[in-house]
């Protein structure tokens, strides 16, 4: 059941998601000092929550084991990746009794900013919420062209940006989670000649579907329960700025038609009214989804996709952008260190390697993420590989160093997994790491299993008997009971 303090009014607001009432009513107790808290006892719970907030939490506490399967992390994976996807600022921490090295490293990959194991010590788990309120959340409004990078991809996209800032026409930027989709759209308002004028987002995944149309176009006093008075829309608010609809693929199907409307002539009406409206707002959609594969799903309209995509720029994944992680983790590290008074951290020429082999699966995000971690254990120090290598997913290096440093690199993870893990299984660690690199090539190849194949270097049938074969031994595994 949600629950809120109302006696913390103005404070930072904290959601504790977790399916056992004593351990939320005690951290409840315990925290609300200093937070305003929320609670809910499930995935749905908390997203549909979120859906109905004004603004998200700025910290969330998730426990992996989350019901209908509470011994496992699945749904607490699946919250963090859709939580963030609506509330991207929102800083989350795991709280979990499933702190396995593996379950902690996925769980950094989707986006959380640190694992924690319970029983966690309330004063430092206090400590830790509280200094990370301290770290501002990346800004995606800024009117000059904010993105870093001098690769090829990168030089290409802010070519891109440049041609299409002053078109009136719609743009749809694509790109994976955390690859930086808003600081794109924000480009395309800086370098216009509307950037004097409103830039505002709405998030089409973090508001209700009964909500969505209200808050595009406005609504009269008494239109339903609850409208006690006049309220604009984004699109009149807007003017004749900028509008990024973020998220766009979720927009459900009866309002995409009505949203096409606008698109087509600039019309609309507010709810409750028979007024007809003009809008002069450029449009930006954006989304993690291939919108072309919607359409043939029928879960988007083929008009819609056309009109928003007169213009295409794709934010490119980290994992393609060389040694511009050098230059991020550069921006992040110095940032970070000004933030909290102390000497940056660095890494050692072998970390280095290993940071330039790594994936990056949760792109700018994740990284921005590891610069928080290590800067906050490590001030002023030289960071070795065996440290960096706790902050990664196993089976996310690229084949990007010579074949002798990617033979070190093995070494020392293989050490590392040796060290940190109790009753170690050869046959258990060889199948997370194969399941690892088949989801990384379908993922490249965004699902195709031919071309997925081929990145492994075995053929298409040889591909589906290794699939097969996985959801045989994850099915046979025995669950893991810890809390």
């Amino acid at each position: 059941m949600l629950a809120t303090d109302d006696n913390t009014t103005g404070k930072p607001s904290l959601l504790i998601v977790d399916d056992d009432p004593l351990i939320a009513d005690t951290l409840s107790y315990y925290l609300r000092g200093d937070f305003q808290i929320f609670t809910a006892g499930s995935r749905p719970e908390a997203l549909n929550w979120l859906q109905n907030q004004r603004s998200p939490p700025d910290l969330a506490l998730v426990d992996l084991g989350l019901p209908p399967t509470p011994h496992r992390p699945l749904e607490g994976f699946a919250l963090i990746s859709e939580f963030l996807a609506r509330a991207p600022h929102t800083r989350i921490v795991v709280l979990s009794g499933q702190n396995d090295l593996d379950n902690a490293r996925h769980a950094r990959t989707l986006g959380a900013v640190e694992f924690v194991a319970k029983p966690a010590a309330p004063d430092q788990l206090r400590a830790l919420l509280l200094r990370l309120l301290d770290i501002p959340p990346r800004q995606s409004t800024d009117t000059e062209l904010p993105l870093l990078g001098d690769s090829p991809a990168m030089q290409k996209l802010r070519v891109q940006l440049r041609q299409y800032a002053d078109s009136p026409f719609p743009v749809l930027v694509e790109g994976e989670s955390g690859s930086g989709k808003e600081l794109a759209a924000a480009s395309l308002h800086g370098l216009s000649q509307r950037k004097r004028q409103p830039y505002l987002t709405l998030n089409c995944a973090a508001i209700a579907p009964t909500l969505v149309e209200s808050a595009l176009f406005g609504h009269a006093k008494g239109a339903f329960t609850g409208a006690t008075g006049t309220r604009l829309g984004y699109f009149e608010e807007t003017g004749e700025g900028t509008l990024l609809l973020d998220e766009i693929g979720e927009l459900p199907l009866e309002l995409q038609s009505k949203l096409l409307r606008v698109l087509e002539n600039g019309q609309y009406q507010r709810v409750g009214e028979t007024q007809v409206r003009q809008s002069r707002a450029r449009i930006i959609a954006a989304t993690n989804r291939d919108l072309k594969q919607e359409v043939r799903a029928s879960r988007f309209r083929p008009d819609l996709y056309h009109r928003i995509s007169v213009f295409t720029v794709t934010v490119p994944p980290l994992r393609e952008l060389g040694t511009d992680r050098l230059q991020l983790l550069d921006h992040f590290r110095a940032q970070i260190a000004a933030q909290f008074h102390q000497a940056p951290f660095t890494l050692a020429p072998a970390a280095e390697k290993l940071w330039l082999a790594y994936e990056f699966p949760g792109n700018v995000r994740e990284l921005r993420n590891i610069a928080i971690r290590l800067a906050t254990r490590y001030p002023g120090q030289t960071v070795a590989t065996e440290r960096l290598i706790e902050e990664f997913d196993p089976g996310m290096m690229m084949a990007e160093p010579a074949l002798n440093d990617r033979e070190t690199l093995i070494e020392s993870a293989s050490q590392q997994l040796l060290k940190q893990e109790d009753g170690f299984n050869l046959n258990a660690t060889l199948m997370r790491w194969e399941d690892a690199y088949i989801e990384a090539a379908r993922r490249r190849a965004n699902g195709n299993i031919s071309q997925a194949a081929r990145m492994l270097g075995i053929n298409r049938t040889t591909l589906y008997s290794r699939l097969e074969a996985l959801d045989r031994e994850r099915l046979q595994a025995p669950e893991d009971t810890s809390r």
